[in-house]
């Protein structure tokens, strides 16, 4: 049984993804950032939870060490964190703020990864990019959020630059707006049925993870539905 190591699992999109992945026969590592929810996986036997403080290096490396004897074959590293703000109205706080929450909580997992994948000689890793870093139409108005996410991209990049020939890549996927109950709350007058769910999002990764899906070199999904 292989082992998938999944971030930001109390999230819409992180319980999509645990679920999916349990159901396809994974053992999922699932981090969650409070104890709020302590049994949110109790009812998969095969979902083990721990809260981690992912801005904070002696931490996460206490964590991998109470997890070292399992192998992990893959990463979904889903935590994240959305501002909106034009240049003008973006302050060094903001820029700090979503640097922290979509890169250094990727980047802290990334490291001592790529360190073990390396050993077992295989491994991948899962990101969530963003739309907004690739148009800068859209992320003109989402600046701290949209420069946070471009360096997901160039994570990515240097991954497969490094992992090439170890059997060790990187995938981002790129949703559009997410149908969660946030966002439908955040945008009453938009057609969610335009958005994409969790759950398509969660069989994308799925595929990734696949024998068949870990063969795409370097991709980049996007996943943009009709919005």
């Amino acid at each position: 049984m292989k082992t998938v190591l999944v971030t930001g699992a109390s999230g819409s999109l992180g319980t999509s993804l645990v679920e999916e992945l349990h159901n396809d026969g994974y053992h999922i590592i699932a981090t969650l950032g409070s104890a709020k929810e302590p049994g949110l996986f109790n009812h998969l036997p095969n979902v083990e939870s721990y809260v981690v403080d992912l801005l904070d290096e002696d931490k996460i490396a206490d964590f991998l060490a109470r997890i070292s004897d399992r192998p992990i074959h893959a990463a979904a590293l889903l935590v994240g964190g959305f501002m909106a703000g034009s240049i003008g109205e973006t302050d060094l706080t903001a820029l700090d703020k979503m640097y922290r929450i979509n890169f250094l909580t990727a980047f802290n997992l990334v490291k001592p990864l790529m360190t073990r994948f390396e050993a077992q000689g295989d491994g991948q890793f899962v990101f969530v990019g963003a739309r907004p870093a690739l148009v800068p139409e859209a992320g003109k108005n989402l600046f701290a959020y949209a420069l946070s996410k471009s360096l997901i991209f160039e994570l990515a990049n240097l991954v497969n630059a490094q992992g090439k020939g170890n059997h060790i890549s990187a995938t981002v996927i790129v949703p559009s707006t997410i149908d969660t109950p946030i966002n439908r709350q955040a945008m009453p007058d938009a057609d969610p049925t335009k958005w994409v769910t969790p759950e398509a999002i969660s069989k994308t990764i799925a595929f990734v993870l696949s024998d068949i899906g870990r063969t795409i070199s370097e991709p980049i999904l996007k996943l943009y539905n009709q919005s």
